[in-house]
Order: C-alpha cells, then sequence, then structure tokens
C-alpha cells in the first residue's frame, strides 16, 4: 500500500480472488482485497473501550496470530437504509416514521450521507444521498404496504449499485428493516455477496416477527395509499402476549429459505437485532449506530492458502482477558 493511501481507497483497488458460502452450501466467488475486520470491544459491563492500539489486541487466523493495522482516521460515512413494504411489512413500517433523525444523526452521523430504498415485489428508490435528516424522515413518515413479495437481494444488489457511486474513501454501511429470509428476487444469492464485498460493507439488519410485532402496533392505519385515510384510530393499542414455545417452533417451520440476515452479518462483520416495539426499534438503532462508530477496523494481509478454505477468527485483548472483543467469525481463503 502506498504510504498515506486510504485504506479504504486501497482495499477496492486491491484483487484477489475469495470464495465465501453459506449454511446452504453455497459458494460465492468475489475479488476482496485485505481481510477487514472490524473490531468491537467491551468490558464486563458492556462499556466500550477506547484508545487501543495494535500492541493491545491479538488477531488469531486459525488460531495463528497475525500482524494487524488498526485505522485511526474517521472515515465519513455513507449508508443506506433498505425497508421492505410488504403486507407482511405493516408493523415494521408503522413504528419507522421518526426514525430519519436516527439513521442521518445517530449512524451516517457528522459527515456523512444517507440514502432509502424500500422493496417489496421490486425496489423503489425513496430518497438519494443526502445529509439532510428531514429528506430521510418525509418518505420513512408516508411509508405504506406495497405488494406481497420480499425482493430482498434485489435491494441489497442496489444498494451496492448506489454506494459504489460514492467516493473511495467512504466507509459504506447498509441497514435492512426486514424479515431474515428472501422470497422474491430476481439476484442469486452469489450476486448479493459478490456486490457487497466488492464495496467492502457491512451489513446491518434490523429483523422482526410479523407474527409478532402485529401486537404492537400503534392505533394508525399504514396500508391505505390514501392520505386522507391514513392516521384513522382503528382501537386503541394491543399489548403483545408473553412468548410461547410453540410460536418459537412456528417461526422456524422456513429453514429451507437460508437466514440471509446472519449470513450478511457474519460475513461483514456486522450485527443482526431484533425489535419488536417502537422503543424497541429506537434503542436498536441507537444501539447499532453507537457500535459502527467504537470500531476498531483491522486490517491484514491473508496467508496463502488453499482456495475456498475457510479461516476463523478470533481477536483478543492482550492485558485483559476480561473483556468482550467481538470481530467477524471468519474469511474465505484467497486463491
Amino acid at each position: 500500500m502506498a504510504p498515506g493511501m486510504p485504506v479504504l481507497s486501497a482495499m477496492r483497488s486491491a484483487i484477489g480472488i475469495v470464495v465465501l458460502a453459506c449454511a446452504a452450501g453455497a459458494q460465492f466467488r468475489s475479488t476482496v482485497p485485505l481481510v477487514v475486520a472490524p473490531i468491537t470491544v467491551t468490558d464486563a459491563k458492556g462499556r466500550y473501550i477506547d484508545g487501543l492500539t495494535e500492541q493491545d489486541l491479538l488477531l488469531y487466523d486459525n488460531n495463528v496470530a497475525r500482524p494487524i493495522h488498526l485505522e485511526y482516521s474517521t472515515y465519513p460515512i455513507s449508508l443506506v437504509v433498505a425497508v421492505e413494504t410488504n403486507s407482511n411489512s405493516e408493523p415494521a413500517i408503522n413504528k419507522l416514521g421518526g426514525s430519519g433523525i436516527l439513521f442521518s444523526n445517530l449512524v451516517a452521523a457528522e459527515g456523512g450521507e444517507t440514502a432509502l430504498i424500500s422493496f417489496s415485489d421490486t425496489v423503489v428508490l425513496r430518497q438519494g444521498f443526502t445529509s439532510d435528516p428531514e429528506a430521510i424522515s418525509r418518505p420513512l413518515r408516508n411509508m405504506h404496504v406495497e405488494g406481497n413479495g420480499a425482493c430482498t437481494l434485489d435491494a441489497i444488489v442496489t444498494a451496492m449499485r448506489m454506494l459504489d457511486t460514492r467516493k473511495p474513501d467512504r466507509r459504506r454501511i447498509l441497514f435492512l428493516v426486514a424479515e431474515k429470509r428472501d422470497r422474491s428476487s430476481a439476484a442469486k444469492l452469489e450476486d448479493a455477496v459478490q456486490a457487497v464485498q466488492r464495496q467492502n460493507a457491512a451489513v446491518y439488519w434490523l429483523t422482526y416477527s410479523p407474527s409478532l410485532t402485529q401486537y404492537t402496533m400503534r392505533p394508525k392505519t399504514v396500508h391505505s395509499i390514501d392520505p386522507k385515510e391514513d392516521g384513522k384510530l382503528i382501537e386503541n393499542d394491543v399489548q403483545l402476549p408473553e412468548w410461547n414455545i410453540i410460536g418459537a417452533l412456528r417461526e422456524l417451520g422456513h429453514l429451507h429459505a437460508p437466514d440471509i440476515a446472519a449470513l450478511f452479518s457474519r460475513v461483514t462483520g456486522a450485527h443482526t437485532l431484533n425489535f419488536l416495539k417502537k422503543s424497541g426499534l429506537e434503542e436498536e438503532i441507537h444501539a447499532m449506530g453507537e457500535e459502527i462508530h467504537r470500531q476498531y477496523i483491522a486490517t491484514f494481509q491473508p496467508p496463502h492458502s488453499e482456495a475456498g478454505l475457510f479461516h476463523t477468527l478470533r481477536v483478543e485483548a492482550k492485558a485483559h482477558p476480561e473483556w468482550q472483543v467481538k470481530t467477524r467469525e471468519g474469511y474465505w481463503a484467497i486463491d
């Protein structure tokens, strides 16, 4: 890497072939360079630890310590928020109305920019990249149920195309508010994984159970596209019933479809969180925003090994074994 060259720019220009695999057994090839590992360090009480250096952390690649480089520069963020708007998503849409300022101010933050898309049967651009929180808040408040599809992979590919237009020295993040599984995309899982890897993007996921979030809906009708009908009171708030194991088993009844939320979070070193109520949604956005801005971004040159071999990653704090240190689960070997 040339002296002073921004690491994200260098990562995008370097070439390598990596093989990615998911639980479903599919394999994916994509051009990626240095291994990038976002690292989160917290103490026993969950408080973030700041001010660490390369000398304070040990990164193990298949249990072999590797020298790492930590990036201390603050890279501005380009954020795409993608919201699922099918009939299953009505309760979630109802909770998103006031979240635009959170995405803009807490996640993208100073120097950042946010764009908004929605998806169901098709992907729709709601707002291009902007630093104006109100420009994101308005379309979020006006979102309605549209269609019955869930073209999640199409939305991911679209978001990566949008991020590809941004300057190379920006940190790229996709923030999905969606179910865990895709049902109607034209794009294949391979397409979406390749697109994400080419952009070195982190994919965060706020997901929910459609069968449970409906019990936490506020008294608002969001499936009427007519603004005159939107917002009419229909009944008092309904309290969430207690969780039961039968409901949990029903949620797990679609194992033939891969959990792409978990897949993309693990592959990119990001996070997937669940929410039920509006307060929970806002808390999770806060939590993800804080994590993003308190992470250490480590890079290292992977060793030569058999293509397709999975390397596990583990990071420790040298002098503080009691600290919790989190990073991506691993990567697939370079050819």
